[in-house]
């Protein structure tokens, strides 16, 4: 888990990348930065930081933003008690996204999966997004994501989001930790 600074730094460090990617938010919306730490205390490097819109038993908007390198784990949205699982669509805003999934994996991919967890990453088929660029995945779809050097803003857009539901190829991770 990280700490209380380390925490209010990480939101200082999110708002300021959607402020100056011209991205305005309400103030209920910049005091609920959720921050996806995955219970391994190294948010920096394997996490993500989300900003929820909406989500309802139909639909789901979110802002994703990845700090430079950090990496989103490889997961897939199952089927949750009949309903299918999450198919989601990731639209760039700001800097660049290397999304990976099922397919022919790439010759000389452009990310890399965190040092120590490389055993962990299975799907290397590559997406890059720019601004202005999309991929929607389909439910239930392995896939893992990394922002760029500068890192990167993606709107998302699906289906009803259910985090708990989430299975991650790491048995180390907790999508919701205590």
């Amino acid at each position: 888990m990280i700490n209380e600074t380390e925490a209010a730094a990480a939101r200082a460090r999110t708002l300021k990348m959607l402020d100056d990617a011209g991205i305005a938010l309400t103030e209920d919306e910049r005091n609920n930065v959720e921050l996806v730490e995955l219970g391994l205390g190294e948010l920096e490097k394997t996490g993500l930081e989300i900003i929820t819109y909406v989500n309802t038993d139909r639909y789901c908007a979110k802002e994703i933003v990845l700090f430079p390198r950090q990496t989103c784990p490889e997961h897939r949205h199952p089927d949750v008690d009949g309903a299918q699982g999450k198919m989601e669509t990731f639209r760039c805003r700001w800097g660049r996204v290397f999304l990976y999934v099922s397919g022919e994996p790439a010759a000389q991919p452009q990310a890399s999966p965190p040092e120590g967890s490389e055993a962990h990453y299975t799907v290397f088929h590559e997406i890059v997004l720019s601004p202005g660029e999309q991929y929607t995945i389909p439910s239930d779809t392995l896939h893992w994501f990394q922002g760029g050097a500068d890192g990167a803003i993606v709107s998302e857009f699906s289906s009803t989001s259910r985090d708990e539901s989430d299975i991650f190829t790491d048995p180390r991770i907790q999508r919701l930790p205590d």
